[in-house]
């Protein structure tokens, strides 16, 4: 660790006296704020918990993504959860992870009511074509930072290269980290003349037997409805489930809309967009779902459900990252890991950035966004709402 990432870590006195009411307001605003999905959430987390706070170093921060992204689950709410942990122990494990999901939850609680009671969903597309610019240049301004720590060596340069070509001509994200991991070791060992691998080394297949456990819930037709059932559901989801929103929308379709009949299929397509469109963690969906499934009560259960797992994963996972970085050999898999982890947060950014910058005024506003970002340092939140502010306007100004 250099002098000056050493500067910026906090003594573990002010850590305890201060933490869980710095958590809590930090992620209750994350939480309200964090649009964009997974990658925008984690670029704005940096720039808090790095950058502003000095909360953990780069490579601390890289070290939990890593991690994060070899265990099932929503990886944001994960990094939030890791951060707590390691900020303010267990305490702050429940407190960060609670505080970032509880704002997405209940906004999208108020659409699914919306949904029910008025027939429809409330507009927002000119607040998102507002927003998503912004997003874009929040994420490249993180992938620049953490890719200065992550990429210390040609070795890891050349890794983070393939590791992106190999996710843009579509190699399951899994496989990547695990084979950018696995090859940064062997390379490591030979260039070193290294001893043999250790058994750490199996870290990296952390998510094979979750994957392969034989389905979410067994099959069945017609399946009665219960708060139970839903819970034991939700919960099975997010103890497998790899991958996007997308992977997210393909487990729930095959039990809740063809097995069980729960769902139609033009609910099921609502609740997703809800999840996309809304702050915080894409895993809302389930709040959604269990609005329309079984009221306020059927809400909250799917939430807990769903989200129970990030946070046992965290525990189980996280107190064993600072021995493996003590590993040379598991020290050299988390370095693999890490830059595949920046390769595929680039890659979802190259596909957003397509979708996104458009026309003058969305490019205007990522040109304007990254400048503020950089020369002027200007908090990443406020700048999401802005740019939703004057997504309204713009669209506003087009249609009248």
């Amino acid at each position: 660790m250099s002098e000056a990432d050493k500067s910026q870590a906090p003594h573990a006195g002010e850590v305890r006296a201060t933490s869980l009411k710095e958590l809590a307001l930090l992620f209750v605003r994350l939480g309200t704020t964090a649009f964009g999905g997974p990658a925008a959430h984690i670029a704005m987390m940096e720039d808090e918990v790095v950058r502003r706070r000095g909360w953990l170093t780069r490579e601390q921060f890289l070290d939990l993504l890593g991690a994060t992204n070899l265990i099932p689950g929503p990886n944001s709410t994960e990094m939030a959860i890791h951060i707590g942990h390691h900020r303010a122990g267990w305490a702050g494990l429940i407190v960060a992870g609670a505080c970032f999901i509880l704002p997405a939850a209940c906004i999208t609680l108020a659409f699914a009511w919306a949904y029910v009671h008025l027939g429809s969903l409330p507009q927002a597309e000119g607040f998102l074509y507002g927003v998503k610019p912004v997003i874009i240049a929040v994420v490249v301004q993180a992938l620049w930072r953490l890719g200065q720590s992550a990429l210390k060596t040609t070795r890891l340069t050349v890794i983070a290269l393939l590791a992106t070509a190999a996710n843009f001509l579509g190699m399951n994200e899994l496989i990547v980290l695990c084979g950018a991991g696995v090859i940064t070791a062997l390379v490591d060992r030979l260039a070193n003349d290294a001893r043999g691998v250790p058994p750490v080394l199996s870290i990296v297949g952390l998510g094979t037997p979750l994957m392969n456990g034989g389905g979410v819930i067994a099959a069945t037709l017609a399946t009665p409805f219960s708060l139970a059932s839903l819970f034991w559901f939700f919960c099975k989801v997010g103890a497998v489930l790899f991958g996007s929103g997308y992977v997210l929308l393909a487990f729930l379709r095959a039990d809740l809309v063809d097995r069980w009949y729960w769902l139609t299929e033009a609910q099921l397509l609502d609740a997703v967009a809800v999840g996309q469109i809304t702050p915080g963690p894409v895993f809302t969906t389930a709040t959604f779902i269990g609005y329309l499934l079984g009221g306020t009560s059927g809400a909250v259960v799917a939430t807990c459900g769903i989200f129970l797992p990030a946070f046992l994963f965290v525990a189980l996972s996280g107190p064993l990252i600072p021995r493996l970085r003590r590993s040379p050999t598991a020290g050299a898999v988390l370095d693999g890991v890490n830059v595949a982890s920046l390769a595929l947060m680039a890659v979802v950014t190259w596909h957003l950035g397509r979708a996104t910058v458009v026309d003058t005024p969305s490019a205007m506003l990522a040109i304007a966004s990254a400048l503020l970002l950089i020369r002027f340092r200007v908090n990443s939140a406020w700048l999401v709402l802005g740019g939703g502010v004057i997504g309204i306007g713009i669209t506003a100004w087009l249609r009248g």
